[in-house]
């Protein structure tokens, strides 16, 4: 039976780096027999200045009842004057799917590419979890006296018992089943005694459960100046919505450029519920429809969504192809060679189909 697999190109260079995506996963069907079915949806900055839809029901409904997987461009474009259609789709999925943990990956597939002294990639492997449907995203507080000088401004930081819980279980749960030693907590505990008291006292009360597993704690700011003295020091990191989004970039400054990294956002809890998957380079409208955009991120997503479906060695196989792609400059300028998107794309597919040919 076919599973459905939702594409989003959105905006910017969104639709390219997405169709050279698409690219890999028809080459999957055609010649590997994953049995998918691609359905791509006219959604996002030039669907909201034609007629102001952002994200319908009978979409959203249809991708929670029959898709396994939704694989997103990115969204945002300096023609809106706002981000709420992007909001809508993005939250939508993310809330709507309660899609809590946000999965990326920092992996540096070449020396080159790290720009620490006398670091490489070996030192540059780590996963980070982002807790992805609660804190101070869930968008509760408002604005009082907006535009006078007594004007206030609240945002809510919104942390359940059981949001917390879960996306921390998911960060021990993927350390045990890779053979990970430690699990790292990133909060501010210190400072925000409340919301933070929570993670902290959870996490610890979590670990207890994987004895194999040890237990850190390192405080957020504490964590960027680590990253960048030794990241060999982290392989699972667990935090909230707002500092993973922040050590997520700063991540993928260690492992190439934000065109090199790749998320999953799951259920975790049950892996048979749709994904989300997304390179996270986002729209960058300077680039788009110049041929410029590296389409590598787009192909490690679509590596991590094959995993999702039951086909994890081919997640290593792409990563892999994407590591020689690298090491043999049949790359985009951003990660050192002087290919287009098309030609890169046009590489990698002639390589992938030799290797599914040959396996």
């Amino acid at each position: 039976m076919s599973e459905l697999i939702a594409l989003l190109p959105g905006d910017g260079i969104g639709p390219e780096v997405i169709h050279q995506a698409r690219r890999v996963l028809e080459l999957y069907r055609d010649k590997a027999g994953v049995d998918v079915e691609l359905w791509e949806l006219d959604l996002g900055a030039e669907r909201y200045l034609r007629d102001k839809t952002t994200f319908p029901k009978d979409i959203a409904d249809r991708i929670a009842k029959e898709a396994r997987a939704v694989l997103l461009g990115a969204l945002g474009d300096p023609r809106v004057g706002n981000l709420d259609y992007a909001r809508d789709i993005l939250f939508g999925l993310r809330f709507g799917l309660d899609l809590y943990a946000n999965i990326r990956p920092v992996k540096a597939l070449d020396d080159r590419l790290v720009p620490l002294k006398n670091r490489g990639a070996k030192d540059v492997n780590f996963v980070v979890f982002r807790e992805n449907t609660e804190g101070i995203y869930v968008n509760v507080g408002g604005q009082f006296k907006r535009g006078t000088p007594d004007e206030i401004a609240i945002n809510e930081d919104l942390n359940t018992r059981k949001g917390v819980e879960r996306l921390i279980v998911a960060g021990f749960e993927y350390a045990r089943a890779h053979g990970a030693k430690t699990v790292h907590l990133a909060d501010k505990s210190n400072a925000m005694q409340h919301a933070h008291e929570l993670w902290y006292r959870c996490f610890f009360e979590v670990a207890k459960r994987y004895p194999e597993i040890k237990p850190q704690h390192v405080f957020i700011d504490a964590l960027c100046l680590y990253l960048v003295q030794d990241p060999s020091s982290f392989e699972v990191v667990v935090t909230n919505n707002l500092f993973g989004d922040i050590v997520t970039d700063l991540g993928a400054g260690l492992q190439g450029g934000l065109g090199m990294a790749g998320s999953a956002s799951l259920h975790a809890s049950d892996p048979k519920r749709v994904g989300l998957f997304e390179p996270v380079h986002g729209s960058a409208p300077p680039l788009a429809g110049k041929d410029l955009a590296n389409p590598f991120a787009s192909f490690l997503t679509v590596g991590m969504l094959l995993e999702h479906l039951g086909h994890p060695a081919e997640m290593a196989r792409i990563e892999a192809l994407v590591a020689r792609g690298i090491r043999e400059r049949r790359c985009t300028r951003d990660v050192g060679g002087e290919l287009g998107t098309r030609a890169v794309g046009d590489w990698f597919l002639a390589e992938l189909l030799r290797e599914l040919e040959q396996a």
